[in-house]
């Protein structure tokens, strides 16, 4: 399974969001020094859960970040996060 796959698999079912967007970028970043080569190495993440409500910028990113710290070792080198509660 891609790392990509992976990410969507894990956000979907502990956090069950009404908007979910995992976006590789690797290609964009081709040939940079943290690259792996993989074409998995670069993601934006764009994610609206409920579970985020009532909680800080912060506290969401540890979230996410803790739900995909496998895959943050496993070869995502750069993960750009943006994590909404429902309305805003």
């Amino acid at each position: 399974m891609s790392l990509q796959s992976r990410m969507r698999e894990k956000l979907m079912t502990s956090l069950n969001p009404t908007r979910l967007d995992v976006v590789n970028e690797s290609h964009l970043h081709a040939g940079h020094g943290g690259s792996p080569g993989t074409g998995e190495s670069h993601f934006s993440l764009l994610i609206v859960s409920s579970d985020f409500s009532g909680k800080s910028r912060v506290e969401r990113h540890r979230i996410v970040n803790h739900l995909l710290q496998d895959e943050l070792r496993d070869g995502v080198h750069a993960l750009a996060i943006k994590a909404l509660a429902p309305g805003e």
